[in-house]
């Protein structure tokens, strides 16, 4: 097996995360791992191997396995933490930019990171802020390959606590999304299936460079 079929998954329990989880299933040719804090129900036929740990030794679990390709899918919202902006800061940027860090030290050629449609560092959207924030201090570490994907509403069913704005906007969003045309199909909802099959089609990809994928190119890529 080629050195770039190995992939690290950051993010492995979430809903980005299990379906790239069950993707790679389907993929012979790439080599998964994870890092978790805890256990989660795998999907079936998974091939991974999941290393759990407490988030502060991630960057020395990533150290060790010196992953050529780095996938974040790591994230989390404000009401989550109980409103705390700090604590949602803590998991969105500074635990991102950790793992990465640790990651283009150990010789990582590829970050794929999940972000946010409109993400923005002059964004007045607290949270789109420090999406953006994110977004520009992991270019300032050059990876050879940095591939930016920022999908609109993710549709999907999550664990833990019920989000009913989520909730509302997958209901709404077959009437919606077909309204949003030219500039605005970016905003568009995505399958959290579909997303991750896009970041198993991106693995390993060239040219080197920084790329921001919208909706429009999530689709192109699932064409392919």
């Amino acid at each position: 097996m080629y050195d770039a079929a190995r992939v690290m998954l950051v993010g492995a329990t979430g809903l980005v995360g299990r379906e790239v989880i069950a993707a790679c299933a389907r993929r012979p040719d790439i080599a998964l791992s994870g890092l978790a804090r805890r256990e989660l129900a795998m999907p079936q036929g998974a091939r991974i191997e999941l290393l759990l740990a407490d988030p502060s030794h991630w960057p020395q679990a990533i150290a060790e396995t010196r992953p050529p390709t780095l996938v974040v899918a790591l994230g989390t919202t404000i009401k989550a933490q109980g409103g705390d902006r700090a604590k949602f800061r803590a998991v969105d940027h500074d635990l991102v930019l950790t793992c990465a860090t640790a990651a283009k030290a150990a010789g990582t050629r590829q970050l794929i990171l999940v972000s946010s449609v409109g993400a923005a560092l002059s964004s007045r959207n607290f949270y789109l802020s420090v999406k953006g924030e994110v977004e520009e201090r992991l270019a300032q570490l050059h990876f050879a390959r940095f591939d930016i994907l920022r999908p609109g509403l993710l549709r999907g069913k999550r664990e833990g606590p019920p989000r009913p704005a989520e909730r509302l906007g997958m209901l709404a969003s077959p009437l919606v999304d077909p309204l949003l045309l030219g500039n605005l199909a970016r905003f568009r909802s995505v399958r959290a299936r579909d997303l991750a099959q896009v970041i198993v089609a991106l693995v390993g990809a060239r040219p080197d460079g920084r790329f921001i994928h919208h909706y429009p190119e999530f689709r192109r890529l699932l064409a392919r």
